[in-house]
């Protein structure tokens, strides 16, 4: 499945009305806040019809999904939104992480916790604002994938330290920056590792850049850090290879076409996260060229003056050279 889709789910009594646009969609938020009323209506929906008092109006069919034979009826489920209350232990498990990976559905799950074998993105986590009778989503850290820190932004960030998330080609990138500045570059060997590193640095200017698109189980862990950090901040892109194509050195109508809709491209059961995509997508436009891009080794040519401007300028807020 790929495309975003309008779901409107209501009954006499409450109206919900939103719409998602990745693989994996998750639901926060205390009790009483909808969540679980969301996902019944969708189950009585779905067993008894009309007959259930709540009327669905989307482009998808709406399922729910729960108890011990949930594989069976995931099985069953194609081309469909699946709603998953929280209780259900088996999101927490590597079969239903496998199982989402190659499926043709859409998930929307409503856990408080994080879902550490799952790569959702920080964009993608609501909780459920209710006015009277009516129900929509609100981002819970919609500012995520821009930079957020312990108190507003003004002006420039300039880090003295940096943190990325892995030790591939954006680990490389901002390496080559830093032999340039006075600014340390730590690869943090993986996004679960982040908060631990993070919390053995002094209190000096640094700056956690990680891929949004699959950073969702982590944020909230790390956001816990930033609030007692008062120059500590995150900036999260949808990946490194996302800012590559994003600073417009790769021509082509049809780059901008993907990154101004890109669910209207990315298939989610050949998708896991849009992170795996953007990369697919970069090598793909940049193969038998000078621009050839690898993820384990990063090209030279990306170091470059001309190159380090152009991806740079993409980091809106952030001075990584001095």
């Amino acid at each position: 499945m790929k495309g975003k889709y309008r779901v409107v789910v209501q009954n006499a009594s409450v109206k919900f009305d939103f719409t998602i646009r990745r693989n994996i969609t998750i639901l926060k938020g205390d009790s009483a806040t909808g969540k679980t009323t969301l996902v019944e209506m969708v189950r009585e929906h779905y067993e008894r019809g009309d007959d259930s008092g709540v009327e669905i109006v989307c482009d998808k069919q709406c399922v729910s999904l729960s108890g011990r034979d949930w594989k069976i009826l995931l099985n069953a489920y194609k081309d469909s939104i699946v709603f998953i209350d929280e209780g259900n232990d088996f999101v927490l498990g590597d079969d239903f992480a496998r199982m989402v990976e190659h499926s043709d559905n859409y998930y929307v799950i409503v856990t408080r916790e994080g879902l550490p074998n799952l790569p959702y993105s920080t964009e993608e986590i609501y909780g459920i604002r209710m006015s009277g009778k009516y129900g929509g989503l609100k981002p819970v850290y919609n500012e995520f994938y821009r930079i957020y820190g312990s108190y507003e932004l003004d002006g420039l960030i300039i880090p003295d330290i940096v943190v990325v998330e892995d030790t591939n080609s954006g680990y490389e990138f901002y390496q080559g920056i830093s032999d340039k500045s006075y600014t340390q570059v730590i690869s943090a060997g993986g996004k679960t590792k982040i908060q631990q590193i993070v919390k053995s640095l002094p209190d000096d200017n640094v700056l956690i850049i990680a891929d949004g698109a699959a950073f969702g189980a982590e944020i909230g862990r790390v956001m816990s850090i930033l609030k007692h950090r008062k120059h500590t901040w995150i900036y999260l892109p949808e990946s490194f290879e996302w800012i590559i194509l994003k600073s417009g050195r790769i021509d082509g109508k049809a780059v901008e076409d993907i990154l101004n809709h890109p669910e209207d491209y990315i298939e989610s059961s050949q998708y896991f996260s849009w992170e795996q995509f953007f990369t697919h997508l970069l090598i793909q436009q940049t193969v038998d060229t000078y621009l050839h891009y690898r993820k384990a080794k990063l090209n030279q040519v990306y170091l470059s003056e001309s190159f380090e401007r152009d991806i740079l300028a993409v980091m809106e807020h952030i001075h990584l050279t001095k």
